[in-house]
């Protein structure tokens, strides 16, 4: 919910993707009385990209919305920007053998990083459509979750900077997916039945093996089955499959498990069985952690966490390594964790988010 004195007297910046979220975060501020600006961040292909890009029917739809409310609309390139740092960090994630998360750099580097360096400083708050939710407690900022929890994105923003929090709003975190959907077509927006965007931000309509394949080539290794030492089949290069992945192997008689990799020697370690305790943990190290509140103290012993977008929480207990490492304890089995990943950790009750760190394994 808008919290009317955090906005009074504000000067907001609205980022429009031309999907239903930011339209009915402009519609939320619209009702209100305000008239803020609006900005299309452009970091897809270029023009002149062979490949299929929705930029264009993503701009028609921001356009309009942003006409609907009398708010000027201003293109802002951060297509350099983007592929500098946030496909660069992708790629050496990936080649290096480890999970990225290209969603959690966009909005660190890019929607409140380089926006800001090119058009937000001459605006108190920017407004995003993400599923979340801001605090004010005791005097600090905190960033708590989404009562959707299927929708929640806090674990998107979760690396983002203390500075950034403070200028962050999310005028529909407090909704959930379907409620904002009724306000659309209450509203008559234009997008009102615009599916949800999929994958990763930059991409469009680009396949993510067909953009590793690009950059990246391709890399024939063994598929072998870890515990026979059999080789079960061939892959094209170990940055096309994750820890903890099912599908899309091409093995017979499964279903197998992407266990582990051998990055030297370009092999894939597979496991046979839909939950093989081989491909779980229960504990794990993570460093660099990043405190979202600095301010805020340490973490508390006993934490709630998640390593992926899902709904699932799990309990866990924190042992520290070192400044910014720990070791998180848990009684559950966790599937699929993978380095390269973050492990974003909350309070017990799964409302505050503290930050994330990198899983090192």
């Amino acid at each position: 919910m808008i919290n009317e004195q955090e906005i009074r007297d504000k000067r907001i910046a609205v980022l429009l993707s031309g999907g239903v979220d930011s339209s009915v975060v402009l519609y939320e501020l619209a009702s209100k009385g305000l008239q803020p600006d609006c900005f299309y961040i452009k970091i897809g292909p270029d023009e002149d990209e062979e490949w299929d890009c929705s930029s264009e029917e993503d701009m028609e739809m921001a356009t309009a919305v942003a006409s609907r409310y009398g708010c000027k609309l201003e293109v802002i390139d951060c297509h350099k920007e983007y592929w500098d740092n946030v496909t660069r960090y992708t790629m050496e994630k990936v080649r290096a053998g480890q999970t990225p998360n290209p969603d959690v750099m966009c909005n660190r580097l890019i929607k409140f990083g380089a926006f800001d360096e090119k058009k937000g400083k001459e605006y108190d708050l920017i407004a995003t459509g993400h599923y979340a939710q801001t605090e004010w407690i005791d005097g600090l900022k905190w960033l708590t979750t989404s009562p959707d929890p299927v929708k929640d994105q806090t674990d998107f923003l979760a690396q983002i900077y203390d500075w950034q929090l403070k200028k962050a709003l999310f005028p529909i975190g407090h909704y959930r997916k379907g409620e904002v959907r009724e306000i659309a077509e209450r509203e008559h927006l234009v997008n009102a039945k615009r599916k949800d965007s999929q994958g990763i931000c930059f991409l469009g309509k680009i396949n993510y093996n067909d953009y590793l394949r690009r950059y990246l080539g391709e890399w024939e290794g063994d598929i072998i089955d870890m515990e026979t030492n059999k080789v079960l089949g061939k892959h094209h290069g170990h940055w096309f499959h994750t820890i903890g992945q099912r599908k899309g192997l091409g093995l017979g008689g499964g279903p197998w498990n992407v266990v582990k990799k051998d990055i030297e020697k370009n092999i894939l370690y597979v496991i046979k069985g839909y939950e093989p305790i081989k491909a779980h943990r229960k504990e794990f190290p993570f460093k660099d952690f990043h405190y979202l509140t600095p301010e805020g103290g340490k973490l508390p012993k006993e934490v709630t966490f998640k390593i992926r977008h899902t709904p699932d929480y799990f309990d866990g207990i924190l042992e520290q390594t070192g400044e910014g490492s720990y070791i998180v304890h848990t009684d559950r089995w966790v599937q699929g964790v993978a380095p390269g990943q973050f492990c974003v950790v909350y309070d017990k009750d799964f409302h505050r988010c503290f930050g994330s760190g990198e899983i090192t394994l």
